[in-house]
């Protein structure tokens, strides 16, 4: 398995498979892998559907299609349960973010989230993503969790996704209406051939199907993820993964996640303010490869919010070394600027990070010279 680190989505069908609650009957073997991953040295994070089917048991409800605030009572009461399931499979603590695309979308929210995945995975805890239902406002539609398990998958700066469902992968025809058609193992380009191919789902408890798994693997390759559509329901799709072999349908990433992100930092996102640096700091950062501390900056200017991208200066030389995504806006930094990170609490009354700009949201430039 050539990956750091990976999202694993679960459709319903495998959380649920008779509509009647929560089942172990394919997530034991899912759990299986996940842990013989963390026992390899990868970092799993779990985005998990389920939590309406887990509770429609309990919500009394006179439609297979039911309403949308129906449905939202469904959720709410569904998730704890869809956490227990989850939780007795695994020794390790498992964690819940509920979020909305909404979240993703927001500077402030984005940052807070990339940094609760970040110290989570650090500190070995398996986090379990589900869209908050509760709260949505588009007919339970991220909800088809395969477009959510994307954009965490760019957030937590996967380098793969699996999408697991109760079908094999993408055919060139629909395998429930044509027993003949064909598994496409590798998808190179996804076009409105690729499109074509999906049919809608067949599951009445699962909201996406496979159109918006194809939406989702357009998503993640376009950022240099692999991803992988896969039959979660079969146990011996994860020992062929283990194994190195693809027992689905691989979508290849157009170019690797880190030069991705990379790029984008250094082509594209514009820069709203400025920070200059100390010797030690200018070192830390060009040479060691460290997060920017506080301690380490001398001058900050521009005006500019957390989650905003910012440039990093060699304050002798007066050359950009670096630039990357500020934890903090630009009247906080001021105020903690050549601080210890010890410090920032007291100074500001609380830590949203010890660090300025962590060192995977960051792209050095050039070394400094004259040193």
């Amino acid at each position: 398995m050539k990956f750091n680190r990976a999202v694993i989505k679960v459709g319903s069908a495998l959380v649920s498979p008779d509509a009647k609650g929560c089942s172990g009957k394919y997530l034991l073997a899912i759990a299986r892998f996940i842990t013989q991953c963390q026992q390899a040295g990868k970092e799993i994070i779990l985005v998990s559907s389920g939590s309406v089917a887990a509770g429609r048991s309990l919500i009394t409800h006179g439609s297979p299609n039911p309403s949308i605030p129906t449905k939202q009572a469904m959720a709410a009461v569904g998730q704890m349960k869809m956490m227990a399931n989850w939780q007795r499979f695994f020794d390790v603590p498992c964690s819940q973010l509920l979020i909305t695309h909404g979240d993703l979308k927001d500077r402030q929210r984005y940052i807070n989230i990339k940094n609760t995945l970040r110290i989570l995975l650090e500190n070995g805890v398996i986090p379990i993503v589900n869209e908050n239902d509760t709260v949505a406002t588009e007919e339970l539609k991220v909800g088809d969790n395969d477009n959510l398990a994307a954009l965490v998958a760019l957030v937590s700066e996967a380098d793969s996704l699996f999408i697991l469902s109760d079908v094999d992968g993408v055919f060139e025809q629909d395998p429930r209406l044509n027993p003949q058609a064909k598994l496409v193992p590798e998808i190179a380009k996804i076009d409105d051939a690729i499109y074509a191919m999906a049919g809608a789902t067949h599951n009445h408890i699962a909201t996406g199907g496979m159109k918006t798994k194809i939406q989702a693997a357009e998503k993640a390759v376009e950022n240099g993820i692999e991803t992988y559509i896969l039959n979660g329901s079969r146990g011996e799709v994860f020992e062929q993964l283990l194994s190195g072999e693809n027992p689905g349908t691989h979508f290849i990433a157009q170019q690797g996640a880190t030069r991705a992100r990379k790029h984008w930092l250094k082509h594209t996102l514009k820069s709203n303010g400025k920070v200059m640096l100390d010797l030690g700091a200018v070192r830390a950062l060009t040479e060691q490869g460290a997060s920017l501390l506080p301690s380490g900056i001398s001058e900050v200017s521009g005006n500019f919010k957390v989650g905003d991208c910012i440039d990093v200066y060699d304050g002798k030389n007066q050359q950009p070394i670096a630039k990357g995504i500020s934890q903090y806006n630009y009247r906080d930094l001021k105020r903690i600027q050549g601080k210890k990170s010890d410090e920032i609490a007291t100074l500001l009354g609380c830590c949203p990070s010890k660090v300025v700009i962590h060192r995977d949201d960051m792209v050095v430039l050039a070394k400094s010279k004259n040193y």
